[in-house]
């Protein structure tokens, strides 16, 4: 009997997520040396952690021999304190993308659906197929989340909503004002997640806190990954009910987040001149970006996150031709086949990517 006989059949057709090239990868395919490479593609911050999150980090390597707080006590008592809600409405993941995968193992069960936009972060259907569930992908006109489309797309099966915003990989956000509608059009039945993965580049991200003082069944989840700079500790949390928060808790491993990434996150999360710096270097790379595409000819979505998502034509070979000049981006699936998601960089590496992207254009179209 072949061991595959024995998984779990769903496991079978799972599809895997295919994370951006490594910068170690594109430089041995193309004999290249690491410090040759410029990584655009997975949308991190450029410029890193702020100095108190790397001294914090450092400090807690001299302790690895010892296990984590399982409770995460003092981070979850200074996000308390950030956001103005109680101690227990907060939970800690390995990175936020844990959390999605808890909301799976606690509310979804075979046959029930899952509502999430057809350009909306794949974790999403991931999950969703994972747990046996069926996910259900919205149109996005203009590749922004239509609420009105995803009400429609709800029925007495659905489960779980998902909603990013701003949105990976298009960059599109919706405003307060509509979430909060749709959020309390929501029948009794369903939870609803506000994935604000990318709400630190906003100047005032919506607070979806009153619809939890409502009551509602909103789960909100935030990363140390992007402006924070901490990808590779991944650290995310999320803050909803007390209610909510505790079913999450019960389905949560022990030890889920380590020692280095809790005290760097606890450092990050205090230095907030750090995180008003790189939102304005961000915004000085999104403008010179998108001055650059437009230059090239280059249709562009404008973003209000950490990249900017091309429509070249052909992203998959312009994707190759880049990688040969050391440039990694991100093409994407068959339905953004013509895209390319390209991630902010310092403002040397943007000056890069756009003449790179100038000769691979002419490569690509010759």
């Amino acid at each position: 009997m072949k061991l595959s006989q024995l998984a779990n059949p769903r496991i079978l057709k799972q599809p895997v997520y295919e994370p951006g090239k490594p910068i170690e990868e594109v430089a041995r395919d193309h004999g290249l040396q690491p410090d040759q490479v410029c990584k655009l593609a997975s949308n991190e911050n450029p410029w890193g952690p702020s100095a108190l999150a790397k001294r914090a980090a450092g400090e807690a390597l001299e302790q690895l021999h010892l296990y984590p707080d399982g409770s995460g006590h003092l981070l979850i008592s200074q996000l308390a304190s950030h956001h103005s809600l109680q101690e227990d409405q907060f939970i800690l993941g390995n990175g936020s993308n844990e959390i999605i995968e808890l909301l799976g193992h606690v509310f979804l069960e075979p046959g029930d659906e899952v509502v999430c936009g057809e350009f909306a972060f794949v974790v999403y259907k991931l999950v969703a197929l994972l747990m046996g569930a069926k996910p259900v992908e919205v149109e996005m006109p203009c590749l922004v989340h239509d609420l009105s489309k995803m009400s429609e797309a709800i029925t007495e099966k659905t489960k779980l909503v998902f909603l990013p915003s701003p949105n990976n990989p298009t960059g599109s956000a919706n405003s307060e004002a509509e979430i909060f509608e749709f959020v309390r059009s929501l029948p009794e039945h369903i939870i609803f997640c506000f994935d604000e993965a990318y709400a630190e580049y906003l100047d005032q991200p919506p607070d979806l806190r009153p619809l939890i003082d409502e009551g509602r069944k909103v789960i909100c989840l935030r990363t140390f990954s992007k402006i924070h700079g901490l990808a590779a500790l991944r650290i995310g949390y999320g803050y909803g009910s007390k209610e909510m928060i505790r079913l999450l808790q019960q389905a949560r491993q022990p030890f889920n987040v380590n020692a280095v990434a809790q005290s760097a996150a606890l450092a990050a999360l205090s230095d907030k001149e750090w995180v008003l710096r790189c939102r304005s270097w961000n915004r000085a790379g999104l403008e010179q970006l998108s001055i650059g595409f437009k230059k090239l000819g280059i249709e562009y979505i404008p973003s209000h996150a950490n990249f900017i998502l091309t429509k070249p034509g052909d992203g998959r070979s312009l994707f190759l031709e880049l990688q040969k000049q050391g440039v990694i981006t991100r093409a994407l699936g068959p339905t953004l086949a013509d895209y390319l998601r390209i991630s902010v960089g310092t403002e040397e590496e943007n000056i890069r990517l756009l003449s790179a992207l100038e000769q691979a254009l002419s490569v690509c179209r010759a």
